[in-house]
């Protein structure tokens, strides 16, 4: 493992400190704005309020009060000194019940996008990032297949109102996360469960993505489009044939589900597992829309999980615990499946350019006499920066790496006993500090601008 280190140090010469590959950060609507008030609710907001579905009991309507501190928030950025933001959109801030546009949420995204585009930070935007308004989730949320179409209309105002402002849409985030842990385990809002309610959430999902991709190629042709899908690497826990087997078949339920529909119009092999009354009902024209050209796919990694044979014939496979060494929030370090996991996809598909759009960790962070002193973030993040380098000495097409996150936030299910950022957020106070991984993440955009100015 790395040793811990003040700086972060890329070997020369890096194909990540190439003038054209981009450094950015990433935040989320519901994790950081706070402002409830000036939304309609989510069904985030409904889950907060269910007993014991937060760790400790809190909700995102305060979070990081980004909405009144968005002015300090970019002065930070431009502190940073990065390349490019991704950010997502509320839609319920944005939409109406009615489905008309709320012109004062859709103006301070306005406000800020054009405040970044003014300071030379390119704009990456996440049109649905986990927070579906409430009544659409009255009506059935995800399991309805009108709220894909719902989904296409939210996107063609927010497209006909920022058009090239921004330099690239992501339809979703992570939909393994709405699907999986939403509505097949329950863990995450809506709380719903059902294996047939995972996998007909899902397709509805994937649905909406070539839904919207159809109306961002209409409405600005110009700028990229692609998704963000999240990458858990599949590991046996054994050479044993039993074992390989069950993490292949982990692979494509959970990470193949969402990938094989988008570039190659089919679902993986796994389906055939699936009892009857457990596969999503797939109209015969809904792959021809899913299977929309991609410019970009965004991919976020964090850990990996390992597998064994199933215990009984209903399951799929047995999944393990995480290995150490593990981050605060208990998911194992593992910097060497990012490049092995761009191995495995490259070499079974012909991948788009690729983003890592999300990478970090959370550490158990503590602020004395005003510093965060956070070495063990520092070191994930120089190990997986060196992976990132072996995946692109490969070949792979990788453009640019956003670590998650700006800023200490609402952690969803962790409310907020987790801490991702870059920078401490004291929510009692709302003060911001630099941590030192984000003095380092400075420094290293620093050096990489010297390159070439």
């Amino acid at each position: 493992m790395t040793e811990p280190t003040k700086d972060l140090r890329l070997s020369p010469p890096s194909p990540l400190m190439n003038r054209d590959f981009l450094f950015g950060v990433a935040t989320s609507s519901f994790q950081i704005e706070g402002d409830s008030e000036g939304r309609l609710p989510c069904i985030w907001d409904t889950f907060c309020e269910q007993d014991g579905t937060i760790a400790d009991g809190t909700d995102g309507h305060v979070a990081c009060e980004h909405i009144k501190r968005w002015e300090e928030d970019v002065a930070i950025l431009l502190d940073l000194g990065i390349d490019a933001y991704r950010l997502s959109l509320s839609w319920p801030r944005i939409m109406s019940a009615s489905g008309e546009l709320n012109q004062q949420g859709m103006d301070f995204y306005i406000r800020l996008i054009d405040t970044l585009n003014a300071h030379n930070i390119k704009v990456f935007v996440t049109l649905y990032h986990w927070d579906l308004p409430q009544y659409l989730e009255d009506k059935g949320g995800w399991l309805n297949r009108d709220t894909a179409y719902a989904f296409e209309q939210y996107v063609r105002k927010v497209a006909n109102c920022l058009q090239d402002k921004v330099y690239s849409y992501a339809t979703f985030n992570e939909p393994f996360c709405s699907s999986y842990l939403g509505y097949e385990i329950g863990v995450h809002a809506p709380g719903k469960t059902g294996r047939r309610s995972g996998r007909q959430s899902a397709h509805h999902i994937l649905l909406a993505h070539g839904l919207g991709m159809q109306a961002l190629q209409q409405c600005c042709p110009q700028v990229q489009r692609g998704i963000v899908l999240n990458f858990t690497p599949c590991y046996p826990v054994t050479d044993a044939p039993e074992d390989i087997q069950a993490a292949k078949l982990a692979d494509e339920y959970i990470n193949l589900w969402y990938l094989q529909p988008l570039l190659e119009g089919k679902y993986p092999d796994v389906m055939q597992c699936l009892a009857e009354e457990d596969k999503p009902e797939v109209f015969p024209e809904d792959m021809q829309i899913i299977q929309q050209p991609l410019d970009f796919l965004g991919v976020n990694f964090y850990t990996r999980l390992t597998y064994s044979a199933p215990n009984t014939p209903t399951e799929l496979y047995t999944e393990h615990a995480h290995r150490e060494p593990k981050t605060a929030i208990g998911w194992e370090i593992y910097p060497q499946a990012l490049a092995q996991l761009f191995t495995d996809l490259s070499t079974r598909f012909t991948l788009p350019p690729v983003y890592i759009t999300e990478n970090g960790a959370a550490m158990a962070d503590q602020l004395i006499d005003g510093q965060v002193l956070d070495l063990d973030r520092i070191a994930y993040y120089q190990q997986h920066l060196n992976a990132l380098e072996d995946a692109i000495s490969t070949g792979v097409d990788i453009r640019g790496y956003f670590a998650w996150s700006l800023m200490d936030n609402f952690e969803w299910a962790e409310g907020y006993t987790q801490r991702f950022g870059l920078i401490y957020v004291d929510f009692a106070t709302q003060k911001r500090t630099f941590k030192a991984s984000a003095k380092a993440y400075q420094n290293l955009l620093q050096a990489k601008k010297a390159l070439h100015d």
